[in-house]
């Protein structure tokens, strides 16, 4: 089969299977939305070995700075009122984009990636709070990001191997 049937089969089957495992065994676990950021950043960043250590190690870079922004508005409110967590996020976000001068922390999309989606899970799950932030499980949004990056990224790589071997017959 030829190479764009192989990988649309690949990212069709493992897509199927990362549904049912976002959905039964690992919900609460694995957010099936983070894990498909993870797993396109995957493939826009080349779609290699190189393209998984970027997008983990930046994601998860993302994630933590997340983390710490959200722990920062909601431990140490400026007395500027509203205009507290935008300086926050800004003086933060400036700290994502200024670290790529770090070869390791270099791909900012992947980091933005992880912090973007460790907001949008937070603020949508309602888990701006001393107590979700503070938790060591499940109930943390960046533990729960984290893993279902992690698993979107090998998900990628999964499906750029079985495309591979789908692919072999061209």
């Amino acid at each position: 089969m030829n190479s764009l049937v192989a990988l649309s089969t690949s990212v069709a089957v493992l897509g199927a299977v990362a549904t049912w495992l976002a959905l039964g065994p690992l919900s609460g676990f694995f957010l099936i939305w983070a894990g498909f950021i993870a797993w396109g950043a995957y493939f826009a960043l080349g779609g290699d070995m190189n393209a998984l250590k970027s997008l983990l190690i930046c994601s998860l870079f993302g994630v933590l700075v997340a983390w710490i922004t959200a722990l920062l508005i909601v431990h140490v409110p400026l007395p500027i009122g509203t205009f507290s967590p935008p300086v926050w996020v800004g003086i933060t976000v400036f700290v994502v984009v200024y670290a790529s001068r770090f070869e390791a922390l270099s791909t900012v999309p992947a980091s933005v990636f992880g912090y973007a989606s460790t907001f949008a899970y937070t603020l949508e799950a309602g888990k701006l709070n001393v107590t979700s932030l503070g938790m060591m499980g499940t109930d943390n949004p960046a533990i729960i990001v984290a893993i279902s990056m992690i698993i979107g990224g090998v998900f990628g790589l999964l499906s750029s191997r079985l495309a591979g071997i789908l692919g072999k017959g061209d």
